[in-house]
Order: C-alpha cells, then sequence, then structure tokens
C-alpha cells in the first residue's frame, strides 16, 4: 500500500545540483567549468542581444525610410447589432454610456456599431460611427442612428473655424 512515507521520485528524475568552484576533486573546481580564458570566463562577460562581433549589426545595417501613422490612429471600441438587440427593449434611446453600463463595450470613449446580426426593434442608437449595414438594419427596423463627434474631429472642427475666422479678419482689414 502506498502512504507519503514511502513516496519516491521516478529514477532519473532528480538530479544533484553542479556545485561549482568547490575543488578540484569535485570536478567543477579552479574555473568552475568556464574554460580557461576568453570573454565568458568571468563575471560580467556577456554579449548583448544583436551583438556581431564588432560588425555593423543588422539592424543598424537595414535601410530605414518612410512614416507610419500608428501612433495617431483612432482605436474604436465596438458592438454588433445583435448584441443591441438582445440587451435593449424596442424604443429604447441607445448611448455608448448605456452600452459600458450594460458591459457590451470597456470604454466609451469612442464607439462603433457595426452590422453582424438582425435588428427587430425599433432602437435610437448614438454612437462615434457605424458601419453601412448596421446603419442600413438599424434605419430598416424603424430606429433612428445618431452621430457623437469624437474628441479629434471636434478638435480638428474647432482649429478650422479658428483659422477661418482670421482669414476673414485678414481680408476684412484689407
Amino acid at each position: 500500500m502506498i502512504s507519503l512515507h514511502s513516496l519516491k521520485a521516478k529514477p532519473g528524475s532528480v538530479h544533484k545540483r553542479k556545485r561549482l568552484g568547490t575543488g578540484q576533486g569535485s570536478g567543477h573546481g579552479q574555473t568552475s567549468t568556464r574554460g580557461q580564458k576568453g570573454q565568458n570566463s568571468t563575471s560580467g562577460g556577456t554579449k548583448r542581444n544583436g551583438f556581431e562581433g564588432g560588425q555593423t549589426p543588422l539592424l543598424r545595417r537595414i535601410p530605414k525610410s518612410g512614416f507610419s501613422n500608428v501612433q495617431f490612429r483612432q482605436e474604436y471600441e465596438w458592438v454588433n447589432i445583435s448584441s443591441l438587440e438582445k440587451n435593449f427593449p424596442a424604443g429604447a434611446a441607445v448611448t455608448p454610456a448605456d452600452m459600458l453600463r450594460r458591459r457590451l463595450i470597456k470604454h466609451d470613449t469612442l464607439v462603433k456599431v457595426l452590422g453582424n446580426g438582425e435588428v427587430t426593434k425599433a432602437l435610437n442608437v448614438t454612437a462615434h460611427s457605424f458601419s453601412k449595414g448596421a446603419a442600413e438594419k438599424i434605419t430598416k427596423a424603424g430606429g433612428k442612428i445618431t452621430l457623437l463627434v469624437g474628441a479629434k474631429a471636434a478638435k480638428t472642427a474647432e482649429v478650422a473655424a479658428r483659422d477661418a475666422a482670421k482669414k476673414k479678419a485678414k481680408t476684412d482689414k484689407k
């Protein structure tokens, strides 16, 4: 019968630890299995990733050109209309705050409604963006869509209005 005092590890699964620098008799003494000389024989003697022995590394040899707009992209939280159908009653006003409350989205910064699924109820949906399919399905079911202006679009409109006012002021002076 097996009991706690009779348990043993499988043969070959447990190894003795390699004890380094413990004298000649251990087999791992003197240089501690690091060899005689060279960069890696002492502490701190390693090369960083990508080091090519003094040759110009590959990452610096590859030509770098162009520009990426990744840092300026707008990321939308998205919701399918099938989720709106399940979670809201007919005639309900659906806003990003309502979607957040019902955990259809994680943040209500920018919300896009996508057209996956079917809508049978008339919903009044307010969001920052709609896919063509979603807009068609919502209006076909008797609902209404309302576009919210995102922070970036509002800022762009504000700057454009300010520039137009400056231009007008310049032409009025002349």
